[in-house]
């Protein structure tokens, strides 16, 4: 039986950060093959089933997780919806005491196989990957030729209800940059919240030597080629998304900046590895082991110190920065790629 953990504990960093947010990695497989996620779209090597949590692992320390003040989760990649069993793990994640939010997020190209039991665990938040309106572009940037599934199980989610749907756009110089108030248009007929995401180097990419699109010269453009963009007050579960809102449109447009706007202040955020690792910042290769501990037998007592271990070297911001398309500052804090990580 697990040890009874007291929920007077709370997840405090060293900077007075509540972290009541854990992103869950299920997998570091991906049925796609971003060119800013894996170089050149080639094929890293994958961790062995054995290397990589259990459900049940993972909802012991979900649980260790909540007690401890934690009352969101987030299900991640990869792509989690690769993963075998999924749906018996979502409704067993959905019926978890204590947390208030489980969301998850997918490149969206199995989604409407899965959307009724993603429904049934509780799941109403969906964020979706995608970096391009256009098929042949969607075979360029992902290695895959699979953008009507991905279509259509976006549109299969709005009419089931799920709310928000998030559509999730890297915005990359020389890519997809033309198409950004296309993107930004889909709010104005569908009820979907449209975030650019600044392009974070992370790991091997061969993406590293373009110039980055930064924020605002996102809004920038957005607002030249579509129109004026009114702010929109955060929401109880907002993540770092600066929210905003066409005039007339029924959705929303979200911008995401770890590079020109850092948000580490007011991270709320851990992250838990396929193999088993807590990681207290994405952009830090700093994490604390909690698979081997598990496998050799310790309490939750145990894994409750191993949380609170961890929090103590969550840094006060990330490592990252740009100066005229070139990283500065301290050297390059994360070499794991991103589909291992679960960012």
């Amino acid at each position: 039986m697990s040890d009874i953990i007291s929920g007077s504990h709370r997840l405090i960093d060293p900077y007075n950060r509540h972290l009541n947010y854990l992103r869950v990695s299920l997998t570091d497989r991906c049925n796609l093959r971003c060119v800013y996620c894996m170089p050149d779209g080639s094929l890293p090597q994958k961790l062995a089933h054995d290397q990589i949590l259990s459900y049940e692992e993972i909802l012991r320390i979900a649980r260790v997780a909540v007690s401890l003040g934690v009352s969101k989760i987030r299900v991640t990649g990869g792509e989690p919806l690769v993963r075998r069993d999924i749906d018996d793990f979502l409704k067993a994640l959905g019926a978890l005491e204590g947390l208030s939010d489980i969301a998850l997020t997918t490149n969206a190209v199995v989604l409407i196989d899965h959307l009724l039991a993603i429904r049934a665990a509780g799941i109403r938040r969906l964020n979706i990957s995608l970096d391009t309106l256009k098929p042949e572009k969607y075979v360029r940037i992902t290695g895959r030729d699979v953008f009507k599934k991905v279509w259509a199980g976006i549109e299969a989610a709005l009419a089931q209800g799920f709310s928000p749907v998030k559509i999730n756009a890297v915005a990359l110089s020389g890519i997809n940059d033309d198409e950004l108030a296309d993107m930004a248009r889909l709010t104005f007929s569908m009820p979907i919240h449209m975030r650019f995401i600044e392009y974070m180097p992370i790991g091997e990419s061969a993406l590293t030597d373009r110039p980055p699109l930064l924020g605002p010269e996102i809004l920038r453009r957005l607002q030249a080629d579509v129109g004026p963009l009114k702010p929109i007050a955060p929401g109880p579960h907002d993540g770092p998304a600066e929210r905003f809102g066409f005039d007339g449109a029924i959705g929303e447009v979200g911008l995401i900046r770890p590079m020109s706007h850092h948000f580490c202040g007011r991270c709320n955020r851990l992250r838990l590895t396929a193999s088993g690792h807590l990681r207290p910042c994405l952009l830090s290769d700093r994490q604390v082991d909690l698979k081997g501990p598990l496998r050799r037998g310790c309490s939750d007592a145990d894994i409750r110190e191993l949380f609170l271990s961890a929090i103590r070297f969550k840094p006060s911001a990330h490592g990252l920065a740009h100066e005229h398309g070139q990283r500065h500052g301290c050297h390059h804090p994360v070499s794991g790629r991103m589909s291992a990580i679960g960012g």
